[in-house]
């Protein structure tokens, strides 16, 4: 007679484990939950969705998306193996999302900021035409409302299916840094596992300052592209996170767990600086790298002005100065030729 278990021996759910791709640990999924997608044994940063990115780094409630009704169309008529059409489709349905970006407005420990977070499922987080305006929408928003603006990058790169029009996002999501850069309103930038191609060599790079999550691979080319390109072997690891730190690429390298806490305490020390229509005390000039430069060389003038790059005028800083200072502006010498009557 057979004997009979009182409890069925189903199989375990396909996904209740998860392969570490460097330890080869199986880790129990609500685990990996629990320690916000790092490996408990390595300390390996798996990938996150842009849900569980507002939450590890938002305020709660205090996400609201913008333009996210932005759906990218196929002006090419580009075909693959398969229509663009189609992998947006299927793109659409895997993740839930229109593309690759979501972008809003929340609060980081009270904070206002306007926040772009990448998610690398929908198509390898590739950069087209509606990521670059969501993007650049989210830097202008920054700019109107005067709070600091925050990108979470995981990309391939440009998208390839969309030609030059992917290109173009480069200089699309650039400009307006400029500008923020000018009325001193603070751009962070977090580059995760994996931010590579057109992302890194515009907006993602160009941060007043840029983390990293550890061991991220950051870099513009493949490994092996970038080594046949320079026609020499390259050291190990120089797309890692630690090695762009080491070379002076990044400011600093920050473990998930402390990433909310380092954005806040950032959003503290450097605020936005007031705005050109409001008094500002001693005539201080906004806040920000161009403008730290510029501040430094005027100062100290001639003898750092060549070493930087910025040309002083050192009459012409003496004049403002006096006019400031409600002084006559000294006059300009009088060439001795017309000093002499005729």
């Amino acid at each position: 007679m057979p004997i009979k278990f009182p409890f069925s021996r189903r199989a375990a759910p396909s996904d209740a484990w998860t392969k570490c791709p460097t330890c080869d640990a199986q880790v129990f999924s609500k685990q990996l939950e629990r320690t916000l997608r790092v490996c408990p044994s390595c300390g390996h940063h798996f990938r996150m969705s842009v849900g569980e990115r507002i939450d590890l780094l938002l305020d709660p409630n205090s996400f609201e998306e913008r333009d996210a009704g932005l759906e990218a169309v196929d002006r090419l008529g580009f075909h693959d193996d398969r229509p663009y059409t189609h992998r947006l489709e299927a793109s659409r349905i895997k993740t839930g999302l229109r593309d690759a970006v979501v972008w809003g407005t929340g609060t980081i420990d009270g904070t206002r900021v306007a926040i772009g977070i990448f998610d690398f499922r929908f198509m390898g987080g590739s950069m087209g035409s509606v990521v670059g305006e969501k993007l650049a929408r989210c830097f202008e928003a920054a700019l109107e409302e005067r709070i600091p603006a925050i990108v979470v990058s995981a990309s391939g790169g440009a998208r390839m299916q969309e030609g030059t029009l992917s290109l173009m996002q480069l200089a699309k999501t650039t400009a307006p840094l400029v500008r923020l850069d000018a009325a001193g309103v603070p751009f962070i930038t977090v580059l995760t596992d994996p931010t590579t191609g057109g992302v890194l060599a515009s907006f993602a790079s160009l941060g007043d300052v840029v983390l990293a999550e550890p061991r991220a691979l950051i870099g513009f080319a493949g490994a092996r592209v970038a080594s046949d390109t320079v026609g020499e072997e390259l050291p190990e690891g120089f797309q890692s996170a630690e090695f762009l730190l080491a070379h002076g690429f990044l400011d600093a390298v920050v473990p998930r767990a402390e990433l909310r806490t380092t954005l806040s305490r950032l959003l503290r020390i450097l605020p936005v600086a007031a705005a050109a229509d409001e008094e500002r005390p001693d005539g201080d000039r906004s806040w920000g790298p161009i403008g730290a430069l510029s501040g430094l060389a005027e100062r100290l003038g001639g003898a750092v002005s060549e070493t930087i790059g910025i040309d002083v005028d050192a009459e012409a800083e003496a004049a403002a100065a006096a006019a400031s200072n409600g002084e006559r502006p000294p006059s300009a010498p009088v060439p001795a030729s017309r000093k002499e009557g005729p």
